[in-house]
């Protein structure tokens, strides 16, 4: 295996919270996994979420011989809120992060609402990124992206109420998020596969909210993000929905475009306007999956397989 350089630093791995003061100020808080000595990978998590969106065993980490970064975007955890940002802005705190951890090179995958800021480093940053990686994420609203009926068509109500508050502005935004997230809060503590209980989901996704593992994850990650509010939720929500700062062809490294079938938080049509949009982009459809995925623990070891290695997951195509 290829040696990736480091800082030198001495680095407790299962760190769950570290956290450093970024250039402007603002207190930045990331987590680590896996290998210390494996291939770097910043993994940028959904909407809303934070630095404890991993899977669980870390072993599966080790194994694949990773050292797994995860951080809290501005606002949310224990992350100094941003108010403002656009999806480009992430670049400043990827790196930022890599640049405090000695990352020379690594990569750079994100989820969801991760997927947009994986995308952002990888037109950004394309000396360091080796290859980035997007999993169900969302297209650009309006020019050159997907129009407001487009970008919204297959999108559950829910969802569809939720950008709704974007459009009426922050102040209405903040209110019903601060009453959505009490009550998805006090739902997950009884039970973690209500955190989309009033989605109506595909059978996929209702299955994947049944592995012990995600329900570990949802617990954790919902008793953190909002800790000190939904400012970073607002702020997500916000930045997709405005001119996210870059377009995506200005890329130039491999990035793999990877989406489900059946999902209806990101429907089908951003991952194929993102597929069509992405220079050279390598495209993976799951035609069960939704929004989850069906296997975590093959899917991330695909997504390692081309993160490090190029290795594009069986059944993708070949990238024009």
């Amino acid at each position: 295996m290829p040696s990736w350089p480091q800082s030198g630093k001495v680095c407790a791995v299962a760190e769950p919270l570290l956290t450093f003061e970024t250039a402007d100020g603002r207190q930045l808080a990331y987590a680590q996994w896996g290998d210390p000595d494996g291939f770097p990978v910043l993994h940028l998590h959904g909407t809303p979420g934070c630095r404890l969106e991993r899977w669980p065993d870390e072993e599966l980490y080790r194994r694949l011989g990773v050292f797994l970064i995860t951080h809290d975007r501005p606002g949310y955890g224990q992350s100094t809120r941003r108010p403002g940002r656009r999806i480009v802005d992430e670049v400043d705190d990827v790196t930022a992060l890599a640049d405090h951890l000695g990352f020379e090179r690594f990569g750079v995958t994100g989820g969801s609402g991760g997927g947009a800021h994986a995308l952002a480093c990888a037109a950004r940053l394309p000396d360091r990124v080796v290859r980035a990686s997007c999993h169900v994420g969302v297209a650009p609203l309006g020019a050159p992206g997907l129009e407001r009926d487009d970008w919204l068509a297959g999108m559950d109500p829910e969802n569809v109420k939720e950008f709704g508050w974007v459009q009426a502005g922050e102040e209405v935004l903040m209110r019903e998020l601060e009453a959505e997230n009490a009550k998805i809060v006090a739902a997950v503590a009884d039970d973690p596969s209500a955190v989309l209980g009033d989605f109506d989901l595909s059978e996929a996704d209702r299955k994947e909210l049944t592995r012990a593992e995600r329900a570990q994850v949802i617990r954790e990650s919902w008793a953190e993000h909002s800790v000190r509010g939904v400012g970073g939720w607002a702020d997500d929500d916000l930045a997709h929905m405005k001119p996210w700062g870059f377009d995506v062809g200005e890329i130039t490294i491999p990035v793999l475009v990877r989406y489900g079938a059946t999902d209806v938080l990101v429907p089908p049509a951003h991952g194929e306007w993102l597929a069509a949009h992405v220079p050279g982009a390598v495209v993976k459809v799951d035609g069960v999956a939704g929004h989850l995925g069906e296997d975590p623990e093959q899917d991330i070891a695909e997504n390692v397989g081309w993160l490090r290695d190029g290795v594009p997951p069986a059944g993708s195509n070949s990238g024009s």
